[in-house]
């Protein structure tokens, strides 16, 4: 039998809901297809490690998630903590250390789900969102000087390079020629950002001729946004920079729902290191503890981790169950307008999982 190790890091505020949501409906699953099994190892890093160590995850605490098949991330942030601690000091720092680069968010509206664009069937939204996940907006090149004076300035460098771009090109080429469409929006703002997006849009162009069965075009952030509530069925695969996606995607993940529904991965494609994955729903302390959570994000990544491992089947079945308990409003979160709470759907999951044909 298969056995994989998997790093579970809940993080902060309904992280700690949703993840050991998570390992239950995957030992569930494992359980039902009885060819795998999964060595779960939690880490307890986040605010709390913070506050009592003055560090959100130990200095060498890549180390520890080397050997792991995958990881499985709750969230990152906290109140009473800045958020720029907690994004570079945990999440951040898994990303770049294990060069993650590219973060892949599907989106589509599920059997049940009452979206909020009334002229938008449910296959007119079935789209998948690459975000360059290593550089760009979030390279974290800047500084401050003169804190505190009149004087002050600060500065946050875009930065990007060559191979940064192909790599993220080539990613989002070879994902859309791998579903049926075969269609990819380039998204870019090179008429107001004159240097790297433009050798974003060139370097576009030069990995198109790679992938002549993709069809392809271009479209400026902002005109993408209209462009996703009034035609969202001629959009199915975008590449964005770390920036831009990251608003992107939470928008789609809203025009499909709710946030809490929504996956993403943060992948290496080339398989040096774990891949991680997670929902992109963030800590929301405001129902940490209620058993408001939506756990639904944190399955729909569990998918996408049963991918990346290579276990299709056991996705499918996963997925098919998920969509079976969205399709009943009983089994809704407050999120999503209904009475469920967290444990709630996490039992219909590994009901629906358990049963011969999910």
């Amino acid at each position: 039998m298969r056995t994989y190790k998997i790093a579970c890091i809940p993080g902060d505020g309904i992280g700690k809901e949703v993840i050991p949501a998570g390992q239950a409906v995957l030992d569930a699953l494992a359980t039902a297809c009885g060819e795998f099994g999964f060595d779960f190892e939690s880490f307890g890093w986040g605010g709390d490690w913070y506050r009592a160590r003055g560090e959100m995850m130990p200095a060498d605490g890549l180390d520890a998630l080397r050997g792991k098949d995958a990881i499985l991330f709750g969230s990152a942030g906290d109140p009473h903590i800045p958020d720029h601690i907690t994004l570079w000091g945990l999440r951040l720092k898994i990303c770049q250390g294990f060069d993650q680069y590219a973060n892949v968010r599907p989106t589509r509206i599920l059997p049940g789900i009452d979206a909020p664009l009334k002229r938008c069937a449910p296959e007119d939204l079935d789209w998948v969102i690459v975000r360059e996940n290593s550089e760009g907006e979030y390279a974290g090149v800047g500084g401050r000087v003169h804190q505190g004076h009149p004087l002050e300035a600060a500065t946050d460098v875009s930065m990007m390079t060559r191979a940064g771009v192909e790599r993220i090109m080539r990613f989002a080429f070879r994902l859309a020629q791998s579903r049926p469409r075969k269609l990819l929006t380039v998204v870019t703002k090179s008429n107001a950002q004159r240097h790297a997006m433009v050798m974003w849009d060139e370097i576009a162009l030069q990995i198109s001729k790679e992938f002549p069965d993709v069809t392809w075009d271009k479209e400026l952030v902002d005109a993408c946004t209209a462009r996703m509530v009034n035609r969202p069925a001629t959009l199915d695969t975008l590449v964005a920079t770390n920036l831009h996606a990251d608003i992107l995607s939470d928008l789609a993940a809203a025009l499909a729902g709710s946030l809490g529904i929504a996956p993403t991965g943060n992948i290496d494609p080339e398989r040096r290191f774990p891949s991680m994955f997670e929902p992109i729903h963030g800590s929301a302390f405001d129902i940490m503890g209620q058993g408001l959570a939506n756990p639904v994000g944190t399955f729909w990544s569990c998918v996408m981790l049963l991918e990346h491992l290579g276990e299709t089947a056991a996705a499918q079945r996963l997925m098919r169950a998920i969509e079976a308990v969205t399709a009943n409003p009983a089994l809704h979160t407050r999120d999503l307008g209904g009475p469920a709470t967290t444990a709630d759907v996490t039992q219909a999951v590994c009901e629906q999982v358990a049963s011969p044909k999910p």
